[in-house]
């Protein structure tokens, strides 16, 4: 039988013991679209493992122009920095999609890395992946085009929600892929003309996933293989 935290990829890869010990520690939060979970600088009290909603890491220049580095969803967490010895934050992290995650008190996540075994282990992998995630966004960003960005963009969302629907303007999408508003614009006109998706006040809706894998560049089928490496699918279904 699933437990709750299963609904999270990186806590259903935790042995049994290990989901039971951390079970009555976890707290069930709602997540609002829009809103600051740290900003650059910040000390984390919390680390977050998203169930269906999406966290969006962004670097953030000091001119307050801002980029994604990484998008978040139920196949990991926010807050690598409490076990990786920074203790604070380099970029800002704010919720794309509404929804809901576990909370872990940031003591308590400390705790159970420096412990070792299995937790250790995991969250060592997702860091990895999330790595692999941020400097693969980096090359996209430099050598593909807009359309190419915003099919990756799309993917790595849906792959994180429950739906095929993601609720985003096309310009949000823009500062989160560092490109002009029109090069977002005219990428989502020729994927609805070509009924991939369509696009509505601020909703995209995915209507044929296959052809929208063909359009992608690279980018998104090396991090989906990395995370598949490094974290198994255990989530319920």
């Amino acid at each position: 039988m699933s437990t709750p935290q299963q609904k999270n990829r990186l806590l259903a890869c935790l042995p049994d013991v290990d989901q039971q010990r951390l079970s009555p520690l976890l707290e069930w939060v709602t997540m609002e679209l829009g809103q600051v979970i740290y900003e650059t600088g910040d000390r984390l009290h919390h680390a977050y493992f998203p169930i269906d909603c999406i966290i969006s890491l962004l670097y953030v220049m000091a001119d307050g122009d801002a980029a994604e580095t990484a998008m978040v969803g139920n196949e990991g967490m926010v807050g690598i920095s409490l076990f990786m010895g920074g203790e604070v934050t380099n970029g800002r992290a704010i919720v794309q999609n509404h929804g809901s995650a576990f909370r872990l008190r940031s003591d308590v996540l400390k705790g159970e890395f420096e412990r070792g075994g299995p937790f250790q282990h995991l969250l060592l992998r997702y860091t990895q992946a999330l790595m692999t995630q941020m400097t693969q966004t980096a090359a996209c960003n430099k050598h593909h085009t807009a359309s190419q960005q915003l099919c990756r963009w799309l993917l790595f969302g849906l792959d994180r929600l429950p739906d095929n629907k993601l609720k985003m303007t096309q310009g949000l999408i823009a500062n989160m892929l560092g490109v002009r508003r029109e090069g977002v614009a005219d990428a989502t006109g020729v994927l609805q003309a070509a009924g991939l998706i369509l696009y509505d006040q601020g909703t995209f809706t995915v209507l044929d996933r296959s052809r929208l894998e063909e359009e992608v560049c690279e980018c998104y089928g090396v991090v989906k293989q990395e995370f598949d490496r490094l974290l198994p699918d255990r989530t319920a279904t």
